[in-house]
């Protein structure tokens, strides 16, 4: 699924975009939202104002892996 967005301001980037909808998780949807929004890339990093954009919903938490942590000291 994805939701359709329409870039109302001015200095947005798709990063942007996704960090807004979807808080510092958007981060890692960059892929998938290029994929979604054939030929985005192609205009430049600034989205223009009234470009709709769809963004890619989060996968769920039970898909992501959490990294391994490391304990230096024991």
């Amino acid at each position: 699924m994805s939701t359709k967005i329409t870039v109302t301001g001015e200095g947005i980037t798709l990063d942007l975009l996704l960090v807004r909808v979807h808080g510092w998780k958007g981060q890692d949807l960059i892929t998938d939202a290029l994929s979604l929004n054939p030929g985005i890339a192609a205009e430049g990093a600034l989205l223009t104002a009234g470009r709709e954009v769809l963004i890619p919903d989060l996968p769920s938490e039970s898909t992501i892996t959490p990294e391994p942590t490391i304990d230096l000291f024991g």
